[in-house]
């Protein structure tokens, strides 16, 4: 067993100091931090009484530590990368995202039994809570399209459906050696996935490794020929799987993947996936047959490799985690590569967010705001605002958790979505953003459970968009009606407000509608601090109180209901659990959780719950930035770095140009 954050601490020893006796311990900073956080205190030199031995797996330099152990009788642990690991090969210096430490033995060594099959054998496996978890970390992997390695490229087109599919591995790895199998067995297995599917095509799958130039293969254009293939493009491994009539493995993690897949993948090695009645195993452990032959689900063979063995570390928050929490980051980071990748050039950026776009969307290759063409091509982004009626770029806009502080303050964001169909606040067209949320109209467990549990925190927290602050004085008593103030001049008024498109307009609208009620309204904060259009004299004419520099968390909260055009503030109150009526046509809107007055598209006809909204709004669609290590992240770290106000407010030179900005808008209107 580990003591990773989902295992069980009882069937391994009680070492907590280890000796070590291989420089990459040394060299390997991630590698130790994980071992710390995990209780362990690694040393250099011989072990006292009471301390371990750590080796790295069965590599080459294993032997010094194995000896050591042997001559000493200090136990021996042995660790090695957890099977989700990273974007590119460790060998290319990417350090891992979790490991297995196994005071047993090692999973791809079949020669005795590991800490992992001992979970396999032994463990009940019958608990709802862990096997929920299960399908879905299956299911998160399966549609974010997520491998050990993930350096694919997903314009790549896999092969046409209907083939076999042979998986190669890297010469003299681990794996093979320890897992009963060597070069022979490679052809063994191409013999048999001929002779086994004699009219289908057959298609070799190259490593990684094998691909980059690290490590020879088994297989070589010498095997391709006739029928036979080889893939050495970095295509999606799952796409590979979906279309494959057969799968054929020695000991690859991806014939692990390929029972999560739903195939029955024949095995010719002894991984640490066969023998549980999941695979065709034709060479099957030959030692006692106590030691394996329980029959298991691809849910529980999950369980055990993905949410108990390993102990997985959050790279933003430097702690242990679960498998959930290490993948929400993983998902976040495979995201930007896979899109930043070919690198982005962009249009209509002022000039103060073109740092933050260049972190944001540079970290793959820096990001070329010239108007001149690219060469060779990149993807072309423009900000949502500044797109031109047919252009065919990527849009880009703020998401729905942006920052402590306004935009128009030059307050840099955490968050930024891409649209590739339109943009969320445009309703005369489709958006990506609402093909999330029809999609989300049937959620599994696990996303529901997240998206709930956002909810929660946002609540708990007084999380919204720009999460400003600000007391909130004694309101009167009655039927309250929270009225938004917006940006009149923004682009979400005047693509989707409609016919009711001034805040003085609206607030005469909701006062006709609601003789009775007690009408708050709020001004919008970049209307408040001058930096937009959208200021109401009027307004104590039409509403019971106006609430400047209030927080809008905490007004929500004592409101019963909210109208709206299309502020964010309405789907803030929605996840609040308030009434909204919206005269306009924002995203939130035309799905069933709204009164609208507004025209709906005809097109948005799924009924998502809130839950579904949410994960749509603030789990899908945008992508999120830690301003404190720099990197992707998953909504839980923006959260987190937001509730602790551990943000970026922007330096001394965009707080300068808030400043004029501000000046110069209030000098514009002097002269209107």
């Amino acid at each position: 067993m580990t003591f990773g954050s989902d295992a069980e601490d009882a069937a391994g020893p009680g070492v907590r100091r280890l000796r070590y006796f291989n420089a990459g311990f040394l060299r390997q900073q991630r590698v130790r931090r994980i071992l710390s956080l995990a209780g362990y205190d690694l040393r250099l030199g011989p072990p006292a009484e009471g301390d371990g031995v750590v080796v790295w797996g069965h590599s080459p330099y294993a032997g010094r530590g194995e000896a050591v152990a042997q001559a000493t009788g200090a136990p021996l642990v042995r660790v090695e990368d957890a099977f989700l690991r990273s974007i590119r090969p460790g060998r290319e210096g990417e350090p891992p995202l979790g490991l297995v430490i196994d005071h047993a033995g090692m999973h791809f060594d079949a020669s005795r039994p590991s800490d992992l099959e001992t979970l396999l054998k032994t463990h009940p496996l019958d608990d709802t809570v862990l096997m929920d978890r299960a399908r879905g970390g299956i299911a998160r992997l399966r549609e974010a399209r997520i491998s050990k390695y993930n350096d694919d490229d997903p314009e790549i087109e896999p092969p046409a459906p209907g083939y076999v599919l042979v998986i190669d591995q890297t010469q003299g790895d681990a794996s093979v050696t320890h897992g009963g199998a060597d070069a022979n067995t490679f052809r063994e297995m191409l013999y048999w996935a001929q002779e086994d599917n004699p009219a289908a095509r057959i298609v070799i799958r190259t490593h990684p490794e094998t691909r980059a130039g690290h490590r020879a293969g088994y297989f070589g254009p010498e095997d391709a020929g006739g029928r036979i293939s080889l893939a050495t493009d970095p295509v999606d491994p799952w796409r590979l799987l979906e279309g494959a009539v057969a799968v054929y493995a020695v000991s690859s993690q991806m014939g692990f993947e390929a029972i999560l897949m739903g195939h029955r993948p024949v095995v010719f090695g002894q991984p640490f996936y066969a023998g549980w009645d999941l695979t065709d195993d034709r060479h099957p452990v030959p030692l006692p047959a106590a030691r394996r032959g329980r029959r298991l689900t691809a849910a529980q063979l999950f369980a055990c490799a993905m949410l108990l063995y390993p102990t997985w570390y959050h790279p933003c928050e430097d702690r242990l985690c679960s498998f959930e929490d290490a993948l929400g980051w993983f998902e976040a980071r495979v995201r930007a590569r896979r899109e930043d990748r070919s690198g982005w050039q962009a249009a209509g950026m002022r000039l103060w967010k073109r740092g933050v776009m260049q972190q944001i969307f540079g970290s793959e290759g820096r990001v070329d705001f010239s108007e001149t063409p690219a060469d060779p091509p990149r993807r072309r982004m423009v900000w949502a605002g500044k797109a031109e009626e047919g252009d065919v770029a990527v849009r880009v806009e703020d998401g729905f958790l942006r920052s402590r502080g306004l935009g128009a303050a030059l307050v840099p964001p955490l968050s930024l979505a891409l649209d590739d169909l339109g943009i969320y606040y445009d309703p005369t067209r489709e958006s990506r953003l609402e093909r999330w949320i029809a999609a989300r109209a049937d959620l599994r467990p696990d996303q529901r459970l997240r998206a709930e549990r956002l909810i929660d925190d946002l609540i708990r927290l007084g999380l919204t968009k720009y999460t400003l602050g600000g007391d909130l004085p004694a309101l009167p008593e009655g039927r309250r009606i929270l009225v938004p103030g917006q940006v009149e001049d923004d682009a979400s008024v005047l693509r989707g407000a409609g016919d009711i498109a001034t805040n003085l307009a609206l607030l005469r609208h909701v006062r006709e509608a609601n003789p009775e009620a007690v009408l708050l309204y709020k001004p919008h904060p970049d209307v408040e601090a001058g930096l937009r259009v959208g200021a109401v004299d009027r307004a104590r004419d039409w509403a019971d109180m106006v609430l400047p520099g209030t927080d809008a968390a905490a007004v929500i909260a004592e409101v019963d209901e909210v109208w709206t055009m299309t502020s964010l503030l309405g789907f803030e109150a929605l996840i609040r659990g308030k009434a909204v009526t919206v005269t306009g046509t924002p995203f939130y809107s035309g799905w069933g959780l709204t009164r609208d007055l507004g025209r709906v598209p005809l097109r948005r006809q799924a009924r998502p719950t809130l839950a579904g909204l949410v994960h749509a709004a603030l789990i899908d669609y945008p992508r999120y930035f830690d301003p404190v290590t720099r990197q992707p992240c998953a909504v839980e770290t923006a959260v987190r770095r937001l509730a602790e106000g551990n943000v970026s407010r922007g330096g001394p030179a965009l707080r300068l140009l808030s400043k004029a900005q501000g000046l110069a808008a209030g000098l514009r209107w002097t002269w209107r």
